[in-house]
């Protein structure tokens, strides 16, 4: 049975845009909603935010690949880009490659996709020069199982990739392309990675294409972390790519990677408003708590806007700031009463959470 890039009409990807209206109004009006959000921040907390986002997609694309990045050395890296103080942690090559990739993404997002932009997007991940692939053996995606591997999906051969990704460069950049945006960001993913043009870092690359095709059809950086909706929704991912390899319809794969990225924009928007709101509760707390409560309010904020697992406990300010039960009641009775923290159940199930209003 052929692959889908032997078909007879590849590369026509086919689906039903109808099916995505809902999705695509549900977008676009959060495009809306964001870009009214932005005005009301200054430009220190919209750059907090872009390196927030940026972050969370390098990491989270990276996992996917199987590879762990340190977090605080590629956020170090991308507050660099953007002109803010930087950690004193030592910057790793990968995650400043990694960086180097977003900034770039994020930075140049309007100008023309070419062959060497891809390039360049390869040599900053990998520290070479940046090409295609060339080797005479095919490009399969195998089964880690080493007493029955499966081939899972073979690639056009080295010779055929340069034809093919001059002609996804050309359907990339197309003036004239109509229809659904959420559509085009899901067939240009999927089109993509079917031609794995790379030896390695196809995947990556793949997903911050979604990211320019987005920011291209809305005028502005989308500054979505779809690759932590992808990583949440792993096998979901693999499953439906692994349907398209047979077969120009797409359908299916079209409708689970529009509603990834609409979780992803939500996700954005929530994201947004918990570094509004730590912003608005340091400043009014500014003088007003000691040198141990401002870092457990720093370290929970580090969560994330799900703060800690089950919530913060006496155990875990302890271990945090290395102080005694009694001062620590102290200091969360106070952070309580100033309006920090919420209190919630008693004696050693007590448990503190973020007052975000």
């Amino acid at each position: 049975m052929p692959w889908n890039w032997e078909l007879p009409d590849w590369p026509k990807f086919t689906y039903n845009s109808d099916s995505l209206g809902e999705l695509e109004r549900r977008f676009l009006l959060g495009v809306g909603s964001f870009c009214a959000y932005l005005k009301t921040i200054d430009q220190q907390e919209y750059k907090r935010f872009v390196v927030e986002i940026l972050s969370s997609e390098g990491v989270e694309s990276a996992k996917i690949e199987g590879e762990n990045l340190d977090r605080e050395s590629l956020q170090s890296s991308i507050q660099r880009h953007f002109g803010l103080g930087t950690s004193s942690k030592k910057e790793g090559n990968k995650e400043a490659g990694m960086a180097d990739l977003l900034y770039h993404v994020y930075e140049f997002f309007d100008k023309p996709l070419t062959h060497e932009m891809l390039y360049l997007w390869h040599s900053m991940l990998f520290e070479d020069l940046g090409k295609y692939r060339t080797h005479k053996e095919p490009m399969q995606i195998v089964s880690n199982r080493s007493n029955a591997p499966r081939v899972f999906f073979e690639a056009p051969p080295s010779e055929r990739i340069f034809h093919e990704m001059e002609r996804f460069i050309n359907w990339f950049n197309s003036k004239n392309a109509s229809g659904s945006i959420l559509g085009r960001a899901a067939i240009a993913h999927v089109y993509f990675e079917s031609i794995h043009p790379f030896e390695d870092g196809n995947g990556r690359i793949g997903r911050v294409l979604v990211e320019k095709i987005l920011s291209e059809s809305v005028h502005r950086p989308v500054l979505i972390a779809i690759s932590k909706m992808l990583e949440k929704r792993k096998k979901e991912y693999y499953a439906a790519l692994e349907k398209c390899n047979r077969t120009l319809d797409v359908q299916e794969w079209v409708e689970f990677f529009a509603s990834v990225i609409i979780e992803a924009y939500e996700e954005s928007m929530s994201l947004l408003n918990f570094l509004i709101q730590k912003a608005k509760m340091l400043e009014s707390l500014s003088g007003k708590i000691n040198p141990r409560q401002t870092k457990v309010l720093l370290r929970m904020f580090a969560e994330g806007p799900r703060g800690f697992k089950g919530g913060l406990s006496a155990e875990n300010y302890i271990t945090i700031t290395k102080v005694a039960r009694a001062t620590a009641t102290r200091d969360l009775t106070d952070l309580v009463e100033k309006g920090a923290l919420i209190k919630t159940g008693e004696l050693r199930y007590t448990r503190y959470s973020l007052n975000l209003k």
